[in-house]
């Protein structure tokens, strides 16, 4: 019989009862001491940042019992221990800098108390000062500082701007200490979920060393395949070893690419694949950012940028590129250096989880609330499994003539010409179909390929205020777009998909069948 595996990461062991699984980080954490004093990481919310602190913290106190059978037993001192402050923002939400002013005295008085010390200051700042200097006066060693969620007050608070530059002020002046205490500090860690930039949060402290994307450390948080095959064998039975990595896997920081852990232990304890990250945390904030902003949606998934793009991040200052990447909804896909120095960044949908469900919240942005998306999408799907392409004109013209007039007048988006084209790539999206955008010919490139039910669907778009009608089949054929796919011997569909601003809907749906290959009896 099956026992069950509890609902719980912890970074440098599994626990399955009265076994041990061990997904063993400890190499990650030694490196980082040997070879540095101050380090910064982001990673998206549930990949294990807040228990990778946990285990430098046991490590620093001398928790030996902890890292037997681990790889850095052999390897760290351990006739002594450090003093550990662990500062976490993970709980609650701060709503302005009074209640982050009260988080952090609460958090001070527990250290305080720990240390049996005084407080011997008023404000946070420097409380925190005078707290660092007695602990080692105290102890005779170096403070270890570690910080999780540091970015978390200002996220919860990012759709008010005065609030959250409010908080920031006072994160950036409590933060600026650890650099004061040079002295005193033997290492510190920094996590959370974005990268501000370091003009703002961290020009106090302008002695990080960011990790987030250097390749060495890639893998400090998630679980590798070579994790899967050497740790969690046992629970791979009767799973679809490729359908977990389709579904799963594909985090990427220019290295090893990573399973998110809290997927995989819900489907290891479930046995059922589902979108368990992002039923977390619905992305509203990010929706209503992406659809105010007018973003096409079809370049989510081959967005390329510079290093600059990925980490503006700012209240005052936003990109959909650094937001979309910060929070995990796309990931690295390629890099390459076309100029020496000049980096370029090609994003993408780390998984199926992400670009399926993503759409389908874009859906409700884009339509102003959820409607009936659900069952159009199952509609869409009876239909490319029919191959009734035809239907699909018909359906997705009354979809949008269904559409509030109202909504188009109290919503910005509707006024981009790539609002049509975004809507109907997201159902195929939300459906998770193999789908490539952009994708590339000897002649140019296709808006939209489709490959589904043994059949390639060529989709081109175009607006009639700015081309002619007929003009999207034309292009298709002319540019011979589909000679790149007559060599795999499926049917393939021309569909020229035309819309108009004017009546907001589609007033073109060309279809041309090529001829289906033939078979020797």
């Amino acid at each position: 019989m099956r026992r069950k595996l509890p609902i719980g990461i912890q970074t440098f062991r599994e626990i399955r009862e009265d076994n041990y699984y061990y997904v063993d980080k400890t190499g990650f954490a030694l490196s980082l001491i040997d070879q540095g004093k101050y380090y910064f990481l982001s990673r998206p919310r549930r990949f294990g940042k807040s228990l990778f602190l946990d285990t430098l913290k046991e490590l620093f106190e001398g928790n030996r019992p902890l890292f037997q059978e681990l790889s850095i037993h052999d390897k760290w001192n351990w006739s002594g221990s450090y003093p550990v402050l662990r500062i976490s923002f993970g709980g609650g939400v701060v709503r302005d800098r009074f209640d982050l002013e009260a988080t952090l005295h609460q958090q001070l008085s527990y250290h305080e108390r720990r240390f049996d010390l005084p407080a011997a200051f008023p404000d946070m700042r420097s409380r925190f000062l005078e707290l660092i200097r007695l602990i080692h006066e105290k102890t005779g060693q170096r403070v270890v500082i570690l910080i999780d969620e540091y970015d978390k007050p200002i996220l919860d608070r990012i759709e008010e701007p005065t609030a959250a530059k409010q908080i920031r002020e006072g994160l950036k002046d409590f933060y600026s200490v650890i650099k004061d205490s040079d002295a005193h500090v033997k290492f510190a860690l920094l996590t959370g979920v974005s990268k501000f930039s370091k003009v703002s949060i961290f020009s106090g402290l302008n002695n990080l060393k960011d990790i987030t994307l250097d390749k060495r450390y890639s893998s400090i948080c998630g679980y590798t395949d070579s994790d899967l095959d050497a740790v969690f064998a046992p629970e791979l039975e009767g799973l679809d070893r490729s359908e977990i990595r389709a579904w799963y896997n594909g985090y990427n920081w220019t290295g090893d690419a990573v399973y998110n852990p809290f997927d995989l232990l819900l489907l290891f304890d479930q046995r059922q694949f589902r979108p368990w990250w992002f039923e977390t945390g619905t992305p509203t904030f990010l929706v209503n950012y992406l659809t105010e902003k007018g973003f096409f949606t079809p370049d989510l998934a081959g967005l390329r940028c510079s290093m600059t793009l990925l980490s503006t991040f700012d209240v005052e200052q936003m990109t959909p590129e650094a937001l979309l990447f910060q929070t995990g909804y796309l990931t690295i896909k390629k890099v390459e250096e076309p100029i020496r120095g000049q980096w370029v960044y090609t994003l993408g949908y780390p998984n199926h989880e992400v670009e399926t469900s993503l759409n389908s919240a874009l859906l409700g942005g884009y339509l102003g609330e959820e409607r009936d998306s659900f069952e159009i999408r199952l509609r869409l799907l009876d239909m490319l499994k029919a191959d009734d392409i035809p239907a699909l004109r018909d359906h997705f013209h009354s979809f949008y003539a269904s559409i509030p007039h109202d909504w188009y007048r109290k919503n910005q988006m509707a006024g981009y010409e790539g609002y049509y084209a975004s809507i109907f790539y997201s159902y195929f999206a939300a459906l998770g179909l193999d789908i490539t955008v952009e994708d590339a010919t000897n002649k140019g490139r296709i808006d939209m390929t489709v490959r589904f039910n043994r059949r390639i669907y060529l989709f081109e778009f175009k607006v009639v205020e700015i081309f002619p009608q007929g003009k999207a089949l034309e292009q298709l054929k002319s540019k011979g777009y589909a000679e790149k796919y007559r060599e795999s011997g499926e049917p393939i569909s021309l569909i020229g998909v035309e819309f108009s601003r004017e009546s907001r809907n589609i007033v073109g749906f060309d279809l041309e069948s090529l001829q289906e290959p033939e078979h020797d009896e």
